[in-house]
């Protein structure tokens, strides 16, 4: 059985998340430390735990939720897996240097989540969701024996991902949430990008974005999206 654990980095206060099973391998999602005392945090994780990671998996590729990627890659060799359409967004990192991200070199994507249903994590299967709005390649992770859901920054508490970004799409990002995460089932826990966690019943009937739409109030495949 997956277990998760939550490690809240960088200047965003980003979550990365470390998902691993009785055999101890791991997987570090969206790995956001920007800090060598962030680093050595999850090191300390890692090391304290005994836990071997596999994989680096991430939902998108924004710099907040990549900027611990490459020394993710180099500290325990391990590939990248991140979805195609998201590269030219990774590409981008260096222009956040100034809003604290020292990002050094961008990571080599090893692994394409658009052709990639599965990611193996010990005894257990993560399922790849493809999840377009916040960003055109953003994917969440499914783990459906323990009912739960890595959102990245498609959906929050309460709240849904910006779409106002370069590749962003409101039309796209809410049929993601309406049509491909509310079916995966009221119990099903989520752990967003940043914020505290949920459950999917939480947000249907609590999230005003979701809310409007299954009430029919917002006919939000009619809107208006970013155009690059």
């Amino acid at each position: 059985m997956i277990k998760l654990a939550t490690l809240t980095f960088n200047p965003f206060g980003e979550n990365t998340y470390i998902l691993f099973d009785e055999t101890k391998r791991c997987a570090i999602v969206d790995a956001g430390c920007s800090s060598d005392k962030e680093r050595q945090t999850l090191v300390s994780f890692i090391e304290k735990n005994g836990l071997t990671p596999v994989v680096a998996l991430n939902t998108h590729g924004h710099v907040d939720h990549i900027c611990g990627v490459e020394f993710v890659k180099k500290r325990w060799g391990i590939p990248f897996a991140l979805h195609r359409n998201d590269k030219p967004i990774l590409e981008t990192a260096h222009c956040y240097a100034d809003m604290g991200f020292d990002i050094g070199t961008i990571p080599a994507v090893d692994i394409d989540l658009a052709d990639t249903a599965e990611i193996p994590v010990g005894n257990s299967t993560l399922h790849i969701i493809q999840t377009p709005g916040h960003s055109p390649g953003h994917i969440v992770i499914h783990a459906p024996e323990a009912e739960l859901l890595l959102t990245g920054d498609l959906l929050f508490k309460e709240s849904i991902g910006r779409t106002d970004l370069p590749g962003g799409s409101y039309p796209a990002l809410m049929d993601s949430i309406i049509e491909k995460v509310i079916p995966l089932g009221s119990d099903t826990r989520i752990f967003p990008g940043h914020g505290p966690q949920s459950t999917i019943a939480h947000e249907v009937m609590f999230n005003p974005f979701i809310v409007e739409a299954l009430r029919g109030d917002v006919n939000y495949k009619a809107c208006e999206t970013y155009e690059n």
